[in-house]
Parts: structure tokens; sequence; C-alpha cells
């Protein structure tokens, strides 16, 4: 049995799913822009993180380092320098988990855009991507409702 470091099981509870900064920015500057939405919606796959039903648009608000950040020029997708046997297999998984939910929600009709948490801290590129959200197409109908679901006040 491995012996767990609690500095670091300390460190990784902190891990959060959801409403982390990068998230709460794009929340934030949306909200700014006058645009409504639902927040991780159970019945959608992949749970995104915001979802703008009156567009059919699913935004993913990826961290770089846990979703594996393609651009060879963001610092913060650097892999650990230890334990590689154990990260490389998780990182991989997650990014081909997040192919296989953005693929099905495409296949049922939904506009799918990602943000990466590098790109936050450059106004202009958060601008564009605020920018191509509202300029998203209205979808014809409405996200059906779900059985049950309570609203949040």
């Amino acid at each position: 049995m491995e012996r767990v470091d609690p500095a670091r099981s300390k460190q990784m509870a902190r891990v959060r799913g959801r409403d982390t900064k990068p998230e709460l920015v794009v929340r934030r500057a949306l909200h700014a822009a006058g645009m409504r939405f639902r927040l991780q919606v159970r019945e959608l796959p992949g749970k995104p993180d915001i979802v703008l039903p009156s567009r059919r648009l699913a935004v993913f608000v990826h961290g770089c380092f846990w979703h594996r950040h393609p651009d060879p020029a963001c610092k913060l997708a650097r892999l650990p320098k230890t334990r590689l046997d154990f990260w490389l297999p998780k990182l991989d998984a997650n990014r081909q988990r997040d192919i296989r939910n953005e693929s099905a929600l495409r296949e049922a009709g939904w506009t799918v855009k990602t943000i990466w948490e590098c790109e936050l801290t450059n106004e202009s590129k958060l601008g564009q991507f605020i920018i191509d959200c509202r300029e998203a197409p209205r979808a014809g109908r409405r996200m059906p409702k779900t059985a049950g679901a309570k609203r949040k006040r």
C-alpha cells in the first residue's frame, strides 16, 4: 500500500470541480454582457460548466493542467516531474472523456465552446470568446425541463 503524504492529500482536497476561479471569471463576463445561463446541467453529456439554453450553447471552462491544454506555449499544462506512471493515464483519460462529451453534445445539436484557463489572463481573448457566445444563433426551441428538478433561488 502506498503511503499518503498528508500535505499532498490536503492540497488535492482543495481542488474543486465547480465554482473555480476561471469559471467565475467567465460567468461574470457572460452575465455582464447580458447573457443568462444555467450551471452544470446534469442531463447533458459531460455536465458542461455553463449552458446557454436559448442558444443551445454548452461552454466548458478547462483548467490547462487537468485537461491537457494542447497549446505548446501554455505554461500551465506542464506535466509533473514525478509519478508519471500515475499522471499520464489519468490526464489522458480526462482528455479522451472531454472529446467523447463534446462529440455527444454536437450529435445532440448543441454548439460547444471551450475556453482554457490560460486564455482568461488575456482580456482580448476573453472578450472575443464573449462576443462569439453572444453571436451564437438563437435556438428555435427551448431546452426541455427535467422532471422533478427544483430551481435554486
